[in-house]
This record gives C-alpha cells, sequence and structure tokens, in this order.
C-alpha cells in the first residue's frame, strides 16, 4: 500500500462515517478517477470564454477535436466499471461548447465563402 493510500484511508478513518464511503469510493477524491475529471472543467471554461470570442478566431481543428474526445469520452465514462459520472458530467459540457463554438466558426466561415463569390 502506497503512502498516498495510506493518508487517504487516515483521512477518511476522521470523517463522519456517512461521508467515510464517498470518500473511499472507486472513483472518489482518492483516485485519479476523480481528480482528471475535475481539472478538465478547465477546458469548459475555456470553451465558454471562447462564446465571446469573435468567430474567425476560433480554430475548426480545435474545437472539432474537443468535440469528439468529449463525446468519445462521454461514452467511454458509462462503459467503465465503476461508472464515472463527474468524468461523464465534465465530457458533455466539454463537447457541447466544442459543438457550439465549432458550429460558430464553421458559420463564419460559410458566409465568408459565399461573400468572396
Amino acid at each position: 500500500m502506497s503512502h498516498y493510500q495510506k493518508l487517504m484511508i487516515k483521512i477518511a478513518s476522521m470523517l463522519p462515517q456517512k461521508l467515510q464511503s464517498p470518500f473511499l469510493h472507486p472513483a472518489g477524491p482518492t483516485t485519479v478517477f476523480f481528480w482528471a475529471p475535475a481539472f478538465k472543467w478547465g477546458l469548459v471554461i475555456a470553451g465558454i470564454g471562447d462564446v465571446n470570442r469573435s468567430p474567425d478566431k476560433i480554430s475548426l481543428g480545435q474545437t472539432a477535436s474537443l468535440m469528439f474526445t468529449g463525446s468519445i469520452w462521454t461514452r467511454y465514462s458509462l462503459v467503465i466499471i465503476p461508472k464515472n459520472w463527474s468524468l461523464f458530467s465534465v465530457n458533455v459540457f466539454v463537447a457541447t461548447t466544442g459543438a457550439y463554438n465549432f458550429i460558430r466558426a464553421l458559420n463564419y466561415q460559410k458566409k465568408k465563402k459565399n461573400l468572396l463569390k
């Protein structure tokens, strides 16, 4: 057992009985399965920030990547055991913000192309 695991068990023993089970859950805050989705919310915040950005400055490739990886990881989070609802929720938002910004940029590119004809 690693030092980290021993520390987490010690912390859990100091928590009220109701909180010990969620704290030590296989997808709980004692594992990477909790922290990776937590930090991934940064991508969602960046995507929301891009909503205010001019569509000519939005990368189609980058937003398409976010849209597709968000979709893939959303599906993955439901087929792994245990199901990781935190991973699911963050990836729904990554895919949604990516899709929204992709559509904005794509519409801008189409309008720009039609004006040049």
